[in-house]
């Protein structure tokens, strides 16, 4: 058992609506005492900028390289995330010296796991120096260097929360983040690990909502809940050898398109992509050791309840349970940002933060990038 440290954790989404920020006093192993948590969405210009960024990002061939304005796109993004924390310890009463460490995902602009190639803006030494926090960054790479798929990182902090799991939920339980991309994490009675992207979750949904109404996604799934699925457009996205590969291999947000406009309703679109959000994820567990029971959700799918609904319905054909993992006694809102505190610590420790059945690795590895203030 190592020494517990407080931690503060970035993320910033495929969604890119926001940076969700939590705080977290761990020991990167089984010690976990949940902080205060917050959400500091951006506003419009700055969603543009990180847009344009996915764009200019195409050109990169190379980690370190910054072409055109990406660089003035990674100086912003650290400045907002600066930001945020000082708002966040102003808030709770904080000051930088009670934090040991901010564990930053910074903003993916690129990810292609068959290339190797992955890539987070987001300038870590300009972080700890306009905190006055040590701050752990780049903490994919090193995976892929050794590789693995670069993600997905979160379940080593699912399998330690999967420890405090009330008795009631029946196991095997798995956890499942619906972010921009979806991924699940299951955690064997013994501890072992199987974890992989399991398909699109809000990206389409959200993607679709912004082309037809300007709007950054579909508040209470409002839009969703006045259509009706479309099964020939839930088949052809089934249909992607994302699903029937021999290898679990994760997502960039170019791998799923949205429906092309016109193709159907505003309101059919919506609901039938709510609906492959669950049966991506069914299809995917399929390749799990064994059939989950329980299925503990979190990030932002969590809050749309037709998403929820259709994950439910579906799940129940299998004999199993969808819930929100605050019906679990967690933060499903800010389970990735403390996910990114516990793995900055283990860093500091030189704790594997990936294994062989989580992102395919070679060998269990350690990563993250230190700044100091």
């Amino acid at each position: 058992m190592g020494e517990v440290r407080t931690a503060i954790g970035l993320m910033s989404g495929t969604s890119m609506d926001g940076i969700d920020i939590a705080l977290l006093r761990t020991d990167g192993e089984s010690i976990v005492r949940h902080g205060p948590s917050g959400y500091f969405p951006y506003d419009p210009q700055l969603r543009a900028t990180w847009q344009k960024a996915l764009v200019t990002a195409k050109a990169i061939r190379q980690r370190n390289e910054r072409p055109d304005d990406l660089g003035d796109a990674e100086r912003k993004l650290t400045v907002a995330h600066a930001a945020a924390v000082k708002s966040f310890l102003h808030r709770h009463g904080l000051s930088a010296h009670e934090v040991d460490v901010i564990g930053f995902h910074g903003q993916t602009v690129l990810h292609r796991p068959d290339d190797a190639l992955t890539v987070q803006i987001g300038d870590g030494p300009l972080l700890a120096a306009e905190t006055g926090i040590n701050v752990v960054y780049d903490m994919r790479a090193n995976d892929m260097v050794h590789g693995g798929q670069g993600a997905p990182l979160i379940p080593i902090y699912h399998a330690a929360l999967a420890a405090n799991l009330p008795k009631q939920f029946e196991t095997p339980a798995v956890f499942v983040n619906i972010g921009g991309i979806s991924n699940l994490t299951y955690i064997g009675e013994s501890g072992a690990l199987a974890a992989f992207d399991s398909g699109p979750g809000n990206m389409l949904i959200d993607q679709w909502i912004e082309a037809h109404t300007g709007k950054a996604y579909d508040k209470g799934g409002v839009t969703a809940a006045r259509g009706i699925v479309v099964p020939s457009l839930v088949s052809r996205y089934m249909e992607s050898p994302f699903f029937s590969a021999n290898i679990r291999r994760s997502l960039d947000r170019s791998d799923f398109l949205p429906p092309a406009k016109g193709e159907v309703s505003l309101e059919d679109g919506a609901r039938t992509l709510a609906h492959l959000t669950g049966a991506a994820i069914l299809k995917s567990a399929s390749y799990l050791p064994e059939v989950a029971k329980t299925y503990v959700v979190c990030g932002g799918g969590r809050l749309n309840p037709v998403i929820m609904a259709e994950f439910s319905e579906q799940a129940a054909k299998l004999g199993a349970k969808v819930i929100a993992a605050e019906a679990a006694g967690f933060d499903g809102g800010a389970m990735e940002a403390e996910a990114w505190a516990y793995l900055a610590v283990r860093s500091l420790r030189g704790l594997p933060l990936t294994y062989p059945g989580t992102t395919g690795v070679n060998e269990p590895v350690t990563g993250g990038v230190l700044a100091r203030a």
